[in-house]
């Protein structure tokens, strides 16, 4: 038993950690949350996380939540992976913060409302109304996105988590909707990720959750 636990479920934001232990080399438990059986509301899993989100990452007993301070947690604690930049200047850190900001509070919703919109509001209308204007909205984003990443990663040569979660957003906007063809830079981005070693075991461990899930009849399928 590793000092370090992941709590998470195939597709969601849980990949953005899972993607970063295994960059860092780190030893580490994936605790898979069922919500189709509600495990995300038992009061086990809300004790260490009220929210009753992924992901949870347990820390020698300890939950740490959200995104954004998951990754600023690994990225100290395994300085070595060089997870992400550690500048000295206050203002050059804070801009590391923007960047992790922007992909949890700018793109992620974004990302919800394309993908989940039957689950947010009544009525057929309404959902492909909502699913459109993210839509355009994102197209908006993901030339910010492809102005950025370029043809390295967000940060130029070096890669780090944020190259992770713009990742993961792609993931869950293609498919959905999304011109995905419009935006040949971000695709090849993610191309570029899923060729890292790290990021193949972080896919395999989720194909196994997602089999896992499938065997139980427990599997959730977005409409």
């Amino acid at each position: 038993m590793s000092g370090l636990s992941l709590f998470a479920a195939p597709g969601t934001c849980a990949r953005v950690p899972m993607i970063a232990l295994e960059e860092a080399g780190a030893e580490y438990d994936i605790r898979l949350v069922r919500f189709m059986r509600g495990e995300h509301r038992s009061p086990d899993f809300l004790a260490l996380n009220p929210k009753g989100k992924v992901p949870t990452l347990v820390v020698d007993g300890r939950p740490l939540t959200e995104n954004v301070a998951i990754a600023r947690y690994l990225a100290t604690r395994f300085p070595d992976a060089a997870l992400l930049p550690d500048p000295s200047d206050p203002f050059a850190a804070a801009q590391v913060t923007a960047d992790l900001s922007f992909c949890a509070a700018t793109l992620h919703p974004l990302v919800t409302r394309i993908r989940m919109a039957p689950m947010m509001v009544e009525g057929e209308a309404a959902a492909a109304s909502l699913r459109s204007r993210a839509i355009e909205d994102m197209r908006f984003l993901a030339t910010v996105v492809s102005d950025r990443v370029g043809d390295g990663w967000w940060y130029g040569d070096a890669w780090s988590v944020v190259d992770a979660y713009v990742y993961w957003a792609w993931f869950r906007i293609t498919g959905a909707g999304f011109p995905a063809a419009d935006f040949p830079v971000w695709a090849a981005h993610a191309g570029r990720m899923e060729a890292r070693p790290a990021v193949q075991r972080a896919l395999a461990h989720e194909a196994a959750m997602q089999a896992q899930l499938e065997a139980e009849g427990a599997a959730f399928t977005p409409r």
